[in-house]
């Protein structure tokens, strides 16, 4: 297996190695600074230990549960997800409402009040998009509980992150933010050489340096190379789909246009018999002989009569 100078960081392993472990956290709370665009600066982020491994046979299974600290004290829970995975939205809401409910104490509730902390699910979706999201070319998704009349924010402290690198199609010449910069290092880093001078932020120096593949011991290039094949395999269904789906599709129009052909001939050919009629019926008013007008006209004898 051929390899680039840096790991992808899309897949399990790269991105496990780079934003799941407590000596590079600092990567993953630059990143997340840069997602919350200022509603929050985390400090500090303490690695719950809860990774959920993917159900059955799907895609991925990174998910970090995160307890993180604000610079104002406050702490928060983030779940970050990276996986594919089936009925997408109904999931992300069922990990976040179970990260709620595992705050309730099992017993003296009245005292507890309710106090939950805030919950935010992540989403990085690599080489897939948003269910029903045919149309949005964003690349950042920030959803929040509001009212659907004003659009006013009902509830501050449940939110859900969707990022679509499918979406980021930005050069390096073109990045306006620290959030882009992330966004771009996320799809290109795999198939970069050196990093760019476009990267202003430090903290892509240290991040480029653990992520060159020929800094991983033989064990760790042999877990990297199974996820590396997982993320290609992954890649080559979801394109089989699309194609498959592109095919059906086609073949449907083509089928629908050739029946829509066949009753446009069907509706021509009975407004011709019934202008043939009509003339019939003109010519048979005005005293024509039946036979003159079955030559005239084309048609049978019989059916004159029975008009006549």
């Amino acid at each position: 297996m051929q390899h680039t100078k840096y790991i992808d960081p899309t897949t399990d392993y790269g991105f496990k190695r780079l934003f799941g472990t407590e000596v590079n956290r600092d990567f993953l709370i630059s990143l997340l600074n840069d997602l919350f665009r200022g509603r929050k600066t985390i400090t500090g982020l303490v690695y719950n230990k809860n990774e959920h491994v993917g159900e059955a046979e799907e895609i991925g299974s990174v998910i970090f549960d995160l307890t993180c600290t604000a610079d104002n004290g406050e702490q928060f829970i983030i779940e970050f997800q990276r996986s594919w995975q089936a009925n997408l939205k109904r999931r992300m809401l069922y990990y976040g409402s179970k990260l709620i409910t595992d705050q309730a104490p099992k017993g003296n509730r009245k005292e507890w009040n309710y106090a939950i902390t805030e919950v935010y699910v992540i989403v990085l979706m690599d080489g897939f998009t948003m269910p029903d999201g045919e149309g949005d070319k964003s690349f950042l998704h920030d959803i929040c509980l509001c009212n659907r009349d004003t659009g006013k924010i009902f509830y501050e402290y449940l939110g859900f992150i969707y990022v679509e690198l499918i979406n980021f199609t930005k050069e390096e010449t073109e990045l306006d933010s620290d959030l882009e910069q992330w966004m771009y290092v996320l799809k290109n880093m795999s198939s970069m050489n050196k990093l760019s001078t476009y990267l202003k932020k430090p903290i892509f120096k240290k991040l480029f340096e653990i992520a060159e593949y020929s800094k991983l011991n033989k064990e760790e290039r042999k877990m990297y190379d199974v996820s590396l094949k997982r993320k290609w395999d992954a890649e080559s269904i979801r394109q089989t789909a699309i194609l498959e789906k592109k095919k059906a599709r086609e073949e449907g129009l083509a089928e629908g246009l050739a029946e829509g052909l066949a009753e446009g001939r069907l509706e021509e050919r009975a407004k011709a018999e019934a202008e043939k009629r009509e003339s019939v019926i003109k010519m048979l008013r005005n005293g024509f002989d039946i036979q003159m007008i079955s030559d005239i006209i084309g048609l049978p004898v019989e059916e004159i009569e029975k008009l006549k």
